[in-house]
C-alpha cells in the first residue's frame, strides 16, 4: 500500500482516535511481570497493562520492571517501522502497536505521578527513576518517528491529542478536567511529543488542590460522573457515584458506549423479539455496559485497599425503591454480572502475585433511596451479604442517623458470619436540601408579594422572561403552577438574583424600604446556603467525632457481641458522603481527616479548584472543618423554616437509642420519621427527577433494540 506525506497523518490520527477497547485476552501464558504488560498492552489494554504494576509485592523491583517493559515495547516500536510497501492491514496494525506503546507508558507514568504510588508505597527515589527512564523512552521514539517522517511525529501527537481531547469531553468543557488538559497543553514544550506531556501533565497533577488535599490525608473525595475517572483517581479520588440521570449523560459524553452496548446486545438476542416488555432488563444491560470501565478504574484501588476504597456506587432502579425483594432481586443480578466480569479482569491485573486475598469479589455498592422505611430493611440486607450501601436522596439526620444503624447491622451480622464487609456511605444531599428550602422560601415570598399586584400574570411573566422561564410557563394557566416553575432550582438559583430582588422590591416606594428587603433576600440566602452543612456536621458529631466514636465502639461490641477489631472495622467501613454541592465552601467546609468522603460534580470540581487559586486562600484553615462550628445566628434563623427543622432535629425513637448509646445533646425531636421520608419535599423532587431520567434512559435503550431489531439479522 503506498501511503502520499499528505494523507499519512491524516491516516494516523484516525487510526488512533478510532481505537476501541479490545477483547480481554482469555489464557495468560505471560513469564513474569515485565512480560505480562508488555503482552497486556500489545493486546489493546494499555491502562490495564500500567495498573498490573500498582502492587506493593514488587516495590523494590518498581524500576527494574519498568526498565525491562521499555525494553520490549522498544523493540516492538523499532520492528513496527512504517514502510510505504505495507499493505492497510500491515500499515494499522503497525500505528496501533506503537500507540498502546506510547499510552502504556504514558499511564504507567501517571500512575507513578499521582498518588497511586503512595497506596503502593513505591519509594519517592524509586519514582523518580522510573520516570525518567519513562521520559527518556518516549523521547527516544519521537525521535525515531521524526526521523522516519520527515521530521514530524504523526503517532506521539495523535496519541496526546487523544487524551487531551477525552479530558475536554467531561461535561462539555465545564469541568476541572477540561480545564487540566488547557493548563498541561499550555505547559507542553512541544505540543506534539508525549514526553513533554507527561512532564506538564506530572507538574498539573501534584499542583491541584484536590491531589493537594488528599496527599495531606485532609479528606477522601468522590467523583459524581462516570467519565474522566483515571485523572481524579491520580488526584487521590477513590469512588465514583452513578444514577439514572449520570447514567445517560456517559452515553451523551462517550456515544462509543452505544457500540458497546451493540455488543452487548449480540450476548442476549431475545432482547430482540419484544423490547417493550423487558425493558427494565434492557436498561441494566446499558447501565452495566457504563459501569465495567468504572469498576476497571478503581480496581485496584479495591483491591489493594481490602475493598475499603475504589468503590462504584450503582444506583438501583428508582421504580423498586420501596421494594425490599425488588433491589435485592435487581441488584444481586447486577452483582453476579460484575462478579463474573471481575473474575476475568483480575485474573490479569493481579497474575502473578500473591492470592491470599479474595479476587473477583466487585467493588460495588449500591445507592439506596432513603425515600421510604423499606430503606432500612434493604440497607441491613446488602451490608448483611457483605455488599455495600450507598443511601441516597437523604438529607436529614434523622434519614442519615437511621440508616446507618441499618448499616452498622448488616455489617456486624455479616461479620459474625465470617463475611467480610464493604465499604458503605451515607449520602447528605446537602446541595438539594438547599434548593428545596430555597423553593420553598420564594414561593412563600413570592405569593405574599403578588397579593399587592394589579396585573398578577403580567407581573410573572415579566420576571419569568428575566429568569428564562417564559417557554415552560407560556401554556400554563394556573398561577400556583408558574410560580413554582419560575421559583424552581432550575430558574431562580438565589434568593440575590438580581430579577427576583427587582421584582420583589419593585411596588416599594422609599428607597431605605427597598434596600432592608434586598439585605434580607441576601442574608436568607446566606442563611440556606449553610443547610446541607449543619446536617452534615451534626450527623458526624454523632458518630465519628472523637467524642462519639468510643461509644459508638463499646455499643457495637454489647450489642452484636463484636470483638473491639470487628467493631473498629464497621466504624473505619462507614462514611458521610456530602454530595450535590452548589459551591466551593459545601466541600471546604466538610472536610474531615477520617469518616468522610466528599463527592464531587466535575463543575464543582473547577469551582473548588478556582476558588484555591483566590489571593489569601489557605487549604490549612479547613482541616477537620466538618467539626468547626457555624455561626449559632445562622443556625437559630434556619430553624424558623419548618422543613430545615425537620431536617436537622431527631426523632423521639432515636433519641432514645442515642441515650443508650451514651450520646447526649439539644438534637430537638421534631425530626423526620421514616413514615414521612416519602412525602417530604426534597424527596419527591429528587425521586421524580431519577424516575423521569431512568424512565427517558429506558425508552432510549429500549428505541435502541428496536432499531437494531429492524436491521437485518446475520446468522
Amino acid at each position: 500500500m503506498s501511503h502520499g506525506k499528505k494523507d499519512a497523518e491524516t491516516d494516523v490520527r484516525s487510526i488512533v482516535s478510532t481505537a476501541v477497547l479490545q477483547e480481554l485476552p482469555v489464557q495468560v501464558t505471560s513469564l513474569d511481570h515485565s512480560d505480562h504488560v508488555t503482552r497486556i498492552a500489545l493486546s489493546g489494554h494499555p491502562q490495564l497493562a500500567a495498573d498490573h504494576l500498582l502492587n506493593p509485592e514488587i516495590r523494590e523491583r518498581l524500576a527494574n520492571i519498568t526498565g525491562s517493559v521499555i525494553r520490549q515495547l522498544n523493540l516492538e516500536f523499532i520492528k513496527s517501522t512504517l514502510l510505504a510497501e505495507d499493505t492497510a492491514d500491515e500499515w494499522k496494525n503497525k500505528i496501533r502497536r506503537r500507540q498502546w506503546s506510547y499510552e502504556t507508558l504514558i499511564e504507567v507514568a501517571l500512575n507513578l505521578a499521582g498518588l497511586e504510588s503512595d497506596l503502593c508505597r513505591y519509594s519517592k527515589q524509586d519514582v523518580k527513576r522510573t520516570l525518567s527512564r519513562i521520559i527518556q523512552a518516549l523521547t527516544d521514539w519521537v525521535t525515531l518517528e521524526k526521523r522516519e517522517q520527515g521530521g514530524k511525529n504523526p503517532i506521539s501527537e495523535a496519541v496526546v491529542e487523544k487524551i487531551l481531547t477525552e479530558m475536554r469531553k467531561v461535561m462539555a468543557g465545564k469541568s476541572m478536567l477540561a480545564k487540566m488538559a488547557e493548563e498541561i497543553e499550555e505547559q507542553m514544550d512541544d505540543k506534539t511529543a508525549a514526553a513533554s506531556f507527561v512532564s506538564a501533565a506530572t507538574k498539573t497533577i501534584q499542583q491541584n488542590v484536590y491531589y493537594r488535599m488528599s496527599a495531606k490525608g485532609m479528606c477522601k473525595f468522590g467523583n459524581d460522573y462516570a467519565v474522566g475517572l483515571r485523572w481524579l483517581r491520580h488526584l487521590g479520588y477513590v469512588q465514583v457515584s452513578t444514577n439514572p440521570v449520570l447514567a445517560a449523560s456517559a452515553y451523551q459524553d462517550l456515544p462509543d458506549l452505544w457500540d458497546s452496548f451493540k455488543k452487548e446486545l449480540k450476548q442476549h438476542p431475545h432482547w430482540l423479539d419484544n423490547p417493550g416488555e423487558i425493558a427494565d432488563e434492557i436498561a441494566m444491560g446499558a447501565t452495566m455496559v457504563a459501569l465495567w470501565p468504572n469498576l476497571t478504574v478503581f480496581r485496584p484501588i479495591a483491591l489493594l485497599s481490602r475493598m475499603h476504597h475504589g468503590m462504584v456506587s450503582y444506583q438501583l432502579n428508582p421504580n423498586v425503591a420501596a421494594s425490599l425483594d425488588g433491589s435485592l432481586q435487581d441488584g444481586l443480578k447486577i452483582y453476579s454480572a460484575a462478579q463474573q466480569f471481575l473474575r476475568q479482569y483480575d485474573a490479569l491485573l493481579a497474575w502473578g502475585y500473591s492470592n491470599e486475598e479474595e479476587r473477583g469479589r466487585p467493588n460495588i455498592v449500591f445507592k439506596v433511596a432513603g425515600s421510604s422505611p423499606a430503606a432500612v430493611d434493604i440497607t441491613t440486607a446488602f451490608n448483611r451479604l457483605g455488599i455495600g450501601t450507598n443511601n441516597t436522596v437523604t438529607y436529614t439526620v434523622s434519614q442519615e442517623t437511621t440508616l446507618i444503624l441499618a448499616a452498622m447491622k448488616g455489617m456486624a451480622e455479616a461479620l459474625k458470619s465470617g463475611i467480610s464487609i464493604t465499604q458503605a456511605y451515607e449520602t447528605n444531599m446537602g446541595g438539594r436540601l438547599e434548593s428545596h428550602l430555597r423553593e420553598v422560601e420564594v414561593e412563600r415570598i413570592l405569593k405574599v408579594t403578588i397579593e399587592r399586584v394589579e396585573d398578577k400574570k403580567g407581573f410573572l411573566s415579566e420576571l419569568a422572561e428575566d429568569l428564562g422561564a417564559t417557554a415552560e410557563i407560556h401554556y400554563m394557566a394556573s398561577l400556583d403552577e408558574k410560580i413554582r416553575v419560575i421559583c424552581s432550582f432550575k430558574y431562580l438559583k438565589s434568593l440575590s438574583h438580581p430579577a427576583f430582588i427587582s421584582a420583589i422590591t419593585g411596588s416599594k416606594k422609599d428607597k431605605k424600604s427597598k434596600e432592608k428587603t434586598s439585605a434580607y433576600l441576601s442574608r436568607l440566602e446566606s442563611d440556606i446556603g449553610l443547610a446541607g452543612t449543619f446536617v452534615a456536621q451534626r450527623v458526624y458529631e454523632i458518630f465519628f467525632s472523637s467524642r462519639s466514636r468510643p461509644k459508638w465502639l463499646l455499643h457495637l461490641r454489647n450489642m452484636f457481641g463484636l470483638s473491639a477489631k470487628q467493631a473498629a472495622e464497621i466504624m473505619d467501613k462507614i462514611d458521610l458522603l456530602p454530595a450535590s454541592k452548589r459551591k466551593p465552601n459545601d466541600t471546604y467546609f466538610t472536610l474531615a481527616k477520617r469518616n468522610l468522603t466528599n463527592t464531587e460534580f466535575p463543575n464543582h470540581q473547577l469551582a473548588v479548584l478556582q476558588a484555591s487559586r483566590h489571593l489569601g486562600f489557605r487549604l490549612k484553615a479547613f482541616e477537620n472543618a466538618v467539626l468547626h462550628s457555624q455561626d449559632s445566628g445562622v443556625l437559630n434563623r434556619l430553624l424558623r423554616l419548618n422543613d430545615f427543622r425537620r431536617a436537622y432535629e431527631l426523632t423521639p425513637e432515636l433519641l432514645g437509642i442515642l441515650r443508650k448509646v451514651g450520646i447526649h445533646g439539644n438534637f430537638g425531636r421534631q425530626g423526620l420519621a421514616p413514615k414521612d421520608w416519602a412525602t417530604f419535599g426534597s424527596v419527591v423532587k429528587t425521586m421524580k427527577e431519577f424516575t423521569d431520567a431512568y424512565n427517558e434512559f429506558k425508552k432510549n435503550c429500549v428505541d435502541f433494540v428496536l432499531e437494531a431489531a429492524r436491521a437485518p439479522r446475520t446468522s
